[in-house]
C-alpha cells in the first residue's frame, strides 16, 4: 500500500494530489507564492498530509512535480545576467530574428526584447560546414580570452550557439569543457545538446532560454530535492516535461527550456486517461485555470505534439510575436480568460477581457486581497455561479461586496448596470475560447464540430456549456477532481524524455549506417535519462518519428513510424506515410518533387501504469440543497444547487443547475441536462 504526490504550481493556485495505491484520491489548493515557489508547495503539501491522516514518511511512492518557475523566470525576466557565444560575425543572431513579420500591416511591430543583450554576445573564430566538416576549430587563447570577457560581464550563465552545430557540436563541446573549466561557477549550455536543429534563430534562441533559466531552475529543483528529504520523503521528485513526460530533477535542471508548458502539459495528458477509461477515441480538452485557459486536441486518445511554439509573446496569443522554443512540446492553444483576468474598456469604449491577469496577489477583487480592477471571478460571483461563502469549501470565503464595487465601476465606464458588465465578461471570455479552440483546431486540419469538450480547471466547468455550445460538441464532460486534475495528470503518465536532431537529406539518398548512428545516440541518451529516473531497461519503449517535407518546402510534417524505420530500411514505406500526413493536412500531394527527412525524433518511454480512481457515490439520488437566483443567461434565474457528492450514478440534473464541489463550481444552463456516469463524471447536454 503506497502513497504519491503530485504538485502542479499554476499562475493564481497551487494544486495538491495525495494518491492511494487502492484508488483514494486527497486533494487541495493552496494560493501560489510567487516570492517563494516552495513556500506554496510545502503549505499545500503539508495541508493535503493532514487531511488525509499521513505523514511524509507514508508517501514512499513517486513525487512528481509541475512548475511555472521557468515560465515566471523568463516573463518578468528577474534572471541573471546571461552570455550568449557565437560564430564571429553572427552577433546579433537574436536581435535580427528570422525577419518573419507576424503581422504584415502593423508599421509598429514589436518584439521581446532579447534575453541577451549586445554587449554580453560574444563571437570567436571558428567554422562548420554544412555536411559536419570542421573547418575551423576555436583556439584555446581564443577560449581563454572568452573567458575573461565573460568572467568581465557579470554574466552567471553561457549559452553556446555556433554555425551548423546541428550538424557537428565539436566546437561547440570543446568551448563549453574549457568555460567550464576556466569559469566553475558558470551555467553554461551548447545548442548542440539542448536543441540540435536547422535554423540558427530559432537554435539560437532556445539555447538562450535554457542558459538563461537554469541559475533559477537546478537550484530551485535542488531545494525542492533537499527539502523532500529533509521532511522524510522517501523518493527524489521527477518533474514534468512539457512534451508529455516526467523525468528526473537533474535532467529537468540541465535543460529547463523542457519544462515551459509542463502544467498545461500534465492536463492535456489527463484527458487522454479518461479518454481511455470512457471510450472516446477523440474529444477537446479544455482547461481554465486562474491566469489562462489552454485547450488541447486528443486524437486516438493521444494528444498532439508540436516541435516548436513560443514563450514570452509580445502580444500574448499573436503567433510569432514571442520567443521561439524547438523543443517537443504537447501542442496546446493559450488564451488569456482564466478566473483573474482583468475586465477593461479600450479606447472605443468596448469591453475586453484579459490578456492581463490579476494572479494570486493581489488577485480578483472578491478575494479581499487588495485587488480593485473586474475580473472573470467577480463577475462568475456577482452572476450567483459562486457561493461567497462556500469558496475552497468555505476556507478562502470570498468578499462579494468589494466584487460588486469593482463590477459596479465597470459598468458606469460602460453606461450600464453592474448584472449586464458581469455578463458581458462570461460572455465575451466564452466566445474567445471557443473561437481560439476552433482556429487551433482548423490551423491544424482538424473538424471541431461535434467533438466532446473535456473541462477541468479551476474555473473551466463555470463556463465550458457555453464554449462545447459554440464548438457544436455533442457533450461536456466535467470528471472528478477537475480543478486539480493536472497535478492528476502528472501522476498517469510514464517516465518519458522526447529526443531530436536534424540532418537533411533527401529521402532517395538515405544513408542508413548514418541513420543508425543518429538513432543509437538519442536513443542512449533517452534510456540514460529514464535510468536515472528510476525507470528499468526492461521497461523502455523507444518510438522514432520524423519531420518530413517536400524539396524546396519551408515547414514540415512530423511522422512518427509504427516500427523502427532501421530494421526494414524501408523508404517507399516512409514516403507513403508522409504522403499520407500531408495528404490529410492540405488535400493535396505534389506528388513530382522529391522528399526529404529533416529531422528525427526519438521518445524514450517507460511504462504506463493503469490506474483507475475509487469513485464515492450516493445510494440515492441527491436533492438540491437549495436555490440561488442566477443571472449569468437570463435575469433573476431560480437555480437549483447540488452538492456534486450527493449525486448518484444515472442521475440527471436540469438546468439551470449549480453543482458544488470544494474546489469547483459546475454550471448547468437552461436547456442542458447532466447526467452522472459510472466513473462518477458529469455528462452534460443540450436537450
Amino acid at each position: 500500500m503506497t502513497y504519491s504526490l503530485a504538485v502542479d504550481i499554476g499562475g493564481t493556485f497551487t494544486d495538491i494530489v495525495l494518491r492511494h495505491s487502492d484508488g483514494r484520491l486527497q486533494v487541495d489548493k493552496t494560493l501560489t507564492t510567487h516570492h517563494d515557489l516552495l513556500e506554496g508547495f510545502f503549505r499545500g503539501v503539508d495541508q493535503v498530509l493532514h487531511k488525509a491522516g499521513v505523514s511524509a514518511d507514508d508517501v514512499n511512492g513517486v513525487v512528481v512535480h509541475a512548475t511555472t518557475v521557468v515560465t515566471n523566470a523568463l516573463i518578468e525576466r528577474k534572471g541573471f545576467p546571461t552570455a550568449l557565444v557565437v560564430t564571429d560575425g553572427f552577433r546579433d543572431v537574436l536581435a535580427i530574428r528570422n525577419e518573419h513579420r507576424y503581422d504584415m500591416y502593423d508599421p509598429q511591430i514589436e518584439f521581446p526584447e532579447p534575453l541577451v543583450s549586445s554587449d554580453l554576445t560574444f563571437g570567436i573564430k571558428e567554422r562548420v560546414l554544412a555536411d559536419g566538416t570542421v573547418l575551423e576549430s576555436p583556439t584555446d587563447a581564443d577560449i581563454a580570452t572568452l573567458a575573461e570577457a565573460i568572467r568581465t560581464s557579470g554574466a552567471k550563465a553561457v549559452a553556446i550557439c555556433f554555425l551548423n552545430s546541428f550538424a557537428n557540436g565539436t566546437n561547440e563541446t570543446k568551448v563549453a569543457t574549457e568555460l567550464q573549466r576556466l569559469l566553475n561557477d558558470t551555467f553554461i549550455c551548447t545548442s548542440s545538446d539542448v536543441a540540435p536543429q536547422i535554423r540558427e534563430y530559432q537554435r539560437a534562441s532556445t539555447a538562450t532560454v535554457n542558459a538563461y533559466a537554469m541559475p533559477i531552475s537546478q537550484p530551485y529543483l535542488r531545494r525542492l530535492s533537499e527539502r523532500l528529504r529533509d521532511e522524510g520523503f522517501a523518493n527524489t521528485p521527477l518533474i514534468m516535461l512539457s512534451s508529455g513526460g516526467v523525468v528526473g530533477a537533474e535532467t529537468a535542471g540541465r535543460n529547463p527550456v523542457r519544462m515551459i508548458e509542463s502544467g498545461p502539459a500534465a492536463g492535456a495528458l489527463a484527458a487522454c486517461h479518461y479518454a481511455e477509461m470512457l471510450g472516446i477515441d477523440r474529444l477537446m480538452s479544455f482547461d481554465m485555470g486562474g491566469t489562462t485557459a489552454k485547450a488541447c486536441l486528443i486524437e486516438n486518445r493521444t494528444p498532439l505534439v508540436t516541435g516548436l511554439f513560443e514563450v514570452d509573446r509580445r502580444y500574448r496569443f499573436k503567433e510569432g510575436s514571442g520567443l521561439p522554443v524547438t523543443v517537443p512540446s504537447i501542442d496546446l492553444i493559450e488564451i488569456g480568460a482564466g478566473g483573474g483576468s482583468i475586465a477593461h474598456v479600450d479606447d472605443l469604449g468596448l469591453l475586453k477581457v484579459g490578456p492581463e491577469s490579476a494572479g494570486s496577489n493581489p488577485g480578483p477583487a472578491c478575494y479581499g486581497r487588495g485587488g480593485k480592477n473586474a475580473t472573470v471571478t467577480d463577475a462568475d460571483l456577482v452572476l450567483g455561479l459562486i457561493d461567497a461563502d462556500n469558496f475552497l469549501g468555505g476556507d478562502m470565503p470570498l468578499d462579494l461586496a468589494a466584487a460588486g464595487t469593482a463590477m459596479g465601476k465597470l459598468g458606469a465606464d460602460l453606461k450600464v448596470s453592474s448584472v449586464q458588465a458581469a455578463r458581458g465578461i462570461y460572455r465575451i471570455v466564452t466566445e474567445a475560447m471557443a473561437s481560439a479552440a476552433r482556429t487551433h483546431a482548423t490551423d491544424r486540419g482538424v473538424d471541431y464540430r461535434g467533438l466532446p469538450l473535456f473541462a477541468f480547471g479551476g474555473a473551466g466547468p463555470l463556463h465550458a456549456c457555453g464554449v462545447a455550445e459554440l464548438l457544436q460538441s455533442t457533450a461536456m464532460i466535467v470528471p472528478p477532481q477537475s480543478s486539480v486534475l493536472s497535478a492528476f495528470g502528472t501522476l498517469v503518465t510514464p517516465v518519458r524524455l522526447d529526443l531530436v536532431r536534424s540532418d537533411l537529406t533527401s529521402l532517395d539518398d538515405l544513408d542508413w549506417d548514418r541513420v543508425t548512428r543518429i538513432l543509437g545516440d538519442l536513443e542512449a541518451e533517452g534510456r540514460a535519462a529514464l535510468r536515472e529516473a528510476g525507470c528499468a531497461a526492461a521497461d523502455v519503449t523507444i518510438l522514432i518519428g520524423a519531420d518530413m517535407r517536400y524539396f524546396g518546402q519551408q515547414h514540415e510534417v512530423t511522422v512518427t513510424f509504427e516500427a523502427d524505420p532501421r530494421i526494414a530500411r524501408d523508404t517507399a514505406a516512409i514516403g507513403d506515410l508522409f504522403a499520407a500526413a500531408y495528404h490529410h493536412l492540405y488535400g493535396v500531394n505534389p506528388s513530382h518533387v522529391p522528399m526529404e527527412i529533416v529531422t528525427w525524433r526519438v521518445t524514450a518511454r517507460g511504462p504506463v501504469v493503469p490506474f483507475h480512481a475509487t469513485m464515492r457515490a450516493s445510494q440515492a439520488p441527491g436533492t438540491p440543497k437549495g436555490f440561488r437566483k442566477v443571472h449569468a443567461w437570463e435575469d433573476d434565474q431560480d437555480a437549483a444547487v447540488y452538492e456534486r457528492m450527493t449525486l448518484a450514478v444515472g442521475q440527471s440534473v436540469a438546468g439551470p443547475a449549480i453543482i458544488e464541489e470544494r474546489e469547483t463550481t459546475t454550471a448547468i444552463p437552461p436547456g442542458w441536462t447532466a447526467t452522472i456516469d459510472r466513473f462518477g463524471c458529469i455528462v452534460a447536454t443540450k436537450n
